[in-house]
C-alpha cells in the first residue's frame, strides 16, 4: 500500500494574497476616478461648494472606502516587498509587523479625520 503524506500548507496563505491585491487594485480603479473627479472640484470651486460636497454622506463613504482600500493594498504591496527582499527571517517578520501597525494606525487616522470632518463640519448637529 502506497502512503503519501498530506501536502504541507504554509503559514501564509500567498494565494489569498494574491486575490487580496488584485481586487483591492480593481476596486481602486473606479473609486481613483472619483477621488480624481473630487480633487478637481476642490481645486477650481469654492470652499463652501468643496466642503458641502465633502460632508454628504455618500461622498464622505466613498472617501472612507477608498481610505481603507489604498492602505489596504499599499500594506499587502510592501509586505510582499518585505517577504521578497528581506533576507533575515527573524528581521522580516520584524518589518512586516511594524508595517501592518503603521498602516493601521494611518487607516486608524484617516476615518478619525474623514469622521471629524462629517461631524463637525456638516449638519448633523455635532459641534466640536
Amino acid at each position: 500500500m502506497d502512503y503519501k503524506a498530506p501536502p504541507r500548507r504554509s503559514k501564509s496563505d500567498a494565494t489569498g494574497h494574491f486575490w487580496y491585491q488584485r481586487l483591492t487594485a480593481l476596486a481602486l480603479l473606479p473609486l481613483s476616478v472619483w477621488l480624481l473627479l473630487f480633487l478637481n472640484l476642490a481645486l477650481h470651486a469654492p470652499y463652501a461648494e468643496t466642503l458641502a460636497w465633502l460632508t454628504s454622506p455618500v461622498h464622505a463613504a466613498a472617501l472612507a472606502v477608498w481610505s481603507i482600500v489604498a492602505i489596504y493594498h499599499a500594506a499587502l504591496g510592501l509586505q510582499v516587498v518585505l517577504e521578497d527582499y528581506v533576507s533575515t527571517l527573524s528581521l522580516r517578520r520584524w518589518a512586516i509587523r511594524v508595517s501592518h501597525l503603521i498602516f493601521s494606525l494611518l487607516g486608524i487616522a484617516a476615518l478619525a479625520a474623514i469622521i471629524y470632518i462629517l461631524y463637525t463640519q456638516g449638519n448633523y448637529g455635532l459641534r466640536l
